[in-house]
């Protein structure tokens, strides 16, 4: 186990070197001055220098490559010149001291993922950490949902096989597949937040946390979760149910299936007992790779719901070349990517015991 999880980790530090490499190089081919991003169009020459000199942005773009791979190291060199880039600013880093040697310092920290352009120099950090937890609860919610009904659909249908239900939830479930998640939320809120708002009183656009009417008090809005989670979950819905029904089937025609039937348990029991563990390994493939998009940003129905989750702060990002929140929130997705597998190995030993971890 140990030596797996070793050699998991020294390849996701690979893939996040790959990632971090390929964000810098592709943001920073981009037409635009970063630094004339950052003040403005209306801002004179000097101040542009200064900038400039500032962030690095003055240095050749491999040198830039090297002080962004120094940002997000936690073991880092830093100058002792406070004319210098990488010169430790208390404000900047929550460094611990390890070493000097001559001039340079070697500190350990937290990755830096350096400032917004269009927040007055707020943190790139504080940005994903006031948006991303907004994205993992509609995400769970999400997949909870398409948990909860898809394996209840997805057992009912293996269950009534060729049947008038089977058909009825082989429909449903391709219809789910296939109706993209931006028309979706368009449809969700228009019939729900607008036609049916006095049978619902559910609103087309909302987040999980609002001001009141006198925008002194924060209130936590429940309800405006439930369209947005719907709406989420209605493809990984549809496709656990495809899973769940095809894996189940294979399942009933295995020799140890047939042997508990022999020794007369019910249904009910080789169902929970045996069948259902067996079938959910594809399941949980797929949900893992549903939530880790989620993770990413569920960018159109965040946009479209108005939730202040990091799928919507990219769009904004992106919008307004705000360079540093973009890269940032990038590697964050990917980083949660390499976890989320990390931990889905681990679940299948769980699952499966056959399954072991090389």
């Amino acid at each position: 186990m140990i030596n797996y999880l070793l050699n998991k980790i020294f390849y996701a530090l690979l893939t996040l070197f790959g990632v971090i490499t390929v964000i810098f190089f592709l943001f920073n081919v981009l037409p635009g001055d970063p630094a004339q991003m950052m003040l403005g169009q209306n801002e004179d020459s000097n101040q542009v220098a200064i900038v400039k000199k500032k962030y690095g942005f003055d240095k050749p773009v491999t040198t830039q490559y090297l002080y962004y791979l120094n940002d997000l190291s936690p073991l880092s060199f830093h100058s002792k010149n406070k004319d210098d880039y990488t010169f430790l600013r208390a404000n900047k880093y929550s460094a611990t001291q390890l070493f000097s040697i001559g001039n340079t310092t070697t500190v350990l920290k937290l990755p830096y993922l350096r400032e917004s352009f269009t927040k007055q120099g707020k943190k790139v950090s504080q940005v994903i950490a006031e948006t991303l937890p907004n994205t993992f609860v509609l995400a769970v919610s999400a997949i909870t949902i398409a948990l909860l009904i898809g394996l209840i659909l997805g057992v009912i249908s293996a269950l009534k096989k060729d049947t008038w239900i089977d058909r009825l939830i082989q429909v449903v479930s391709t219809l789910g597949m296939s109706v993209p998640s931006f028309f979706s939320a368009i449809l969700f809120a228009w019939l729900f937040g607008f036609v049916l708002h006095k049978y619902t009183n559910l609103e087309m656009t909302g987040s999980l946390y609002e001001l009141d009417d006198f925008g002194e008090k924060v209130n936590i809005k429940w309800k405006n979760l439930i369209l947005p989670a719907l709406v989420l979950g209605i493809r990984p819905l549809a496709v656990v149910i495809q899973l769940m029904r095809n894996s189940l089937l294979e399942v009933f025609n295995q020799d140890y299936i047939r042997t508990a039937r022999a020794k007369g348990l019910s249904e009910f029991q080789i169902i929970k007992s045996h069948a259902i563990k067996n079938a959910l390994n594809p399941v949980v493939t797929a949900i893992s790779g549903w939530f880790a998009s989620m993770l990413a940003g569920a960018v159109f129905v965040e946009y479209i719901f108005g939730w202040n989750g990091l799928g919507k702060e990219i769009v904004n990002a992106l919008n307004t070349l705000d360079l540093p929140v973009i890269m940032g929130s990038v590697l964050v997705i990917a980083t949660l990517f390499v976890i989320i597998n990390i931990f889905v190995d681990l679940i299948y030993t769980w699952l499966d015991p056959k399954v072991t971890l090389d």
